[in-house]
């Protein structure tokens, strides 16, 4: 079959990859057309349409100075799509874009619609529910609770378990001294920093997350630098002191004791490898204003919180997103919070469900 998927973040990129290894697994004649990433790209073994890094604006300002660029690319997509002719479009996550290409597709051709990793429409935006029951096929969520909230909305999903639990299930050992070695680490236990995939999240964050340095003299602090950015982008930080790898977030992770986090599908990552973080967000003061007004019944930020349905993690937002009360919480996950936050992480796995969301995702597909 022919399968067209559309990814449009970081996070998306790495599970439309394993979903491709599965499908090709099941489907052995299957062709991809796809917009994703690299680990998209490495399954098919060809380039994406477009790169998720060209993809990717956060927040209501940023779209809204980015809506020609926007716009040209939804009649782009159309487009391809109507000439491709797919047996199955399959869209993973980002619901700005997904959605609107969701309610054109059959005009344009295509026998089913998939959806694969649901919008946040338990969040916001709850009535965009409608469009998925009028315009999708069959809907494949990864969150346990994300069942419950479509029944109330009568639409009938399948929960086919988080594929981050494929991803982590499946990495190789580290060795831990040799990646310290060859990273130029020293002995000193690791702090790290993930700031986020975009431009913007990074720019918005990385001095935050550089302001606490001073105090935690006894650590060394590594830069997850994201693959969607090149490393020249991190030279106009101060970083004297501060160490960087590219493209290696998850071993920079698996040798850390504890890590900063901008909020997003990162906060789940780092609780998966079992370790404890303090998750960071700050958005524009318009963007985040606007945000507040339309989120609502929802007390958590972090994929972790949500999950657990509890306060696992601690939650840095905007004006509370200050060097005094980092310093403070990134103590705490190194002393007196690490063992309840790890007790913790161990009860979100049981919710998760075990390995094999790729493997179930793509059966469905195919079937």
């Amino acid at each position: 079959m022919r399968y067209y998927i559309i990814a449009g973040e970081a996070s998306g990129d790495l599970h439309g990859s394993n979903l491709m290894k599965a499908l090709k697994e099941k489907d052995t004649s299957a062709e991809f057309r796809f917009w994703g990433g690299d680990l998209m790209a490495n399954v098919a073994e060809e380039k994406p349409v477009k790169h998720y890094r060209d993809l990717a604006f956060m927040g209501f300002v940023e779209v809204i100075k980015n809506l020609p660029t926007i716009l040209k690319n939804l009649k782009f997509c159309k487009r391809d799509i109507q000439a491709y002719q797919p047996d199955v479009l399959i869209l993973i996550d980002y619901p700005g874009f997904n959605l609107r290409i969701a309610k054109a597709a059959k005009k344009l051709g295509v026998k089913k619609v998939v959806y694969y990793i649901s919008p946040q429409l338990w969040a916001w935006k709850e009535g965009r529910v409608e469009v998925i029951k009028k315009f999708v096929d069959e809907m494949l969520v990864i969150l346990p609770f994300e069942k419950d909230f479509y029944k109330k909305h009568g639409i009938h999903v399948h929960f086919v378990g988080h594929p981050l639990l494929d991803a982590i299930a499946h990495l190789p050992e580290i060795d831990q001294e040799k990646f310290r070695k060859e990273n130029h680490l020293d002995a000193r236990p690791i702090i790290a920093l993930l700031p986020g995939s975009r431009k913007q999240e990074v720019e918005k964050m990385l001095n935050m997350m550089l302001s606490v340095k001073s105090k935690f003299e006894d650590y060394q602090f590594v830069i997850a630098g994201a693959p969607s950015l090149p490393p020249s982008f991190y030279e106009q930080y101060n970083t004297e002191g501060v160490h960087f790898v590219s493209n290696k977030t998850y071993d920079i992770l698996r040798c850390s004791e504890a890590a900063l986090v901008t909020s997003g599908t990162a906060t789940l990552e780092t609780a998966l490898l079992g370790i404890p973080q303090v998750v960071c967000y700050r958005g524009s003061a318009i963007s985040y204003a606007i945000a507040k007004r339309l989120v609502k019944h929802i007390k958590y930020i972090s994929l972790v919180n949500l999950i657990g349905d509890k306060e696992v993690v601690k939650e840095l937002i905007q004006n509370d997103l200050n060097t005094e009360n980092l310093v403070r919480e990134l103590g705490f996950v190194l002393g007196e919070k690490r063992d309840r936050i790890l007790n913790d992480y161990a009860q979100l796995r049981m919710k998760l469900g075990g390995a094999g969301a790729s493997q179930r995702a793509a059966e469905k597909i195919v079937e």
